[in-house]
C-alpha cells in the first residue's frame, strides 16, 4: 500500500509540474505557416496550458486581428524554449479558443 501511495503522489507531482510549467501552443495555419503547428514549450507568464495566438488575442485584447497574431507569434519565437514540434491539431485549437474559430 505504501508503494501505491508513493506512486500516486509521484504521478500527481509530475502532472502538476507539467500543467504549471509547460504550454501546448497551437499555431493555426496561416500564410507564413500554411500547415500550422502544435508546439510544446516552457510556459511564458501570460500563457495558458493549452493556448494559441487567437485565444491570447481574444483574452488580452478583446478581439483577434493579424497585428495581434503576428505580435504573439513573434514573442513566442523570441522568448520561448521549444521542447517539441508536432502537427497542427484542430481539436487543441478549439480547446484553446473555447470552441471559437477565427478566419485565417
Amino acid at each position: 500500500m505504501t508503494k501505491g501511495i508513493i506512486g500516486l503522489v509521484a504521478v500527481v507531482a509530475i502532472a502538476v509540474a507539467v500543467y504549471t510549467q509547460l504550454t501546448i501552443f497551437v499555431v493555426q495555419p496561416l500564410g507564413l505557416a500554411p500547415e500550422g503547428a502544435t508546439i510544446i514549450m516552457l510556459r511564458l507568464t501570460s500563457l495558458e496550458f493549452i493556448d494559441s495566438a487567437d485565444a491570447f488575442c481574444e483574452r488580452e485584447m478583446g478581439g483577434v486581428n493579424l497585428i495581434c497574431r503576428a505580435g504573439v507569434l513573434g514573442r513566442i519565437g523570441q522568448q520561448s524554449t521549444v521542447l517539441m514540434r508536432l502537427p497542427y491539431s484542430e481539436t487543441l485549437y478549439g480547446i484553446s479558443t473555447g470552441g471559437q474559430h477565427y478566419d485565417r
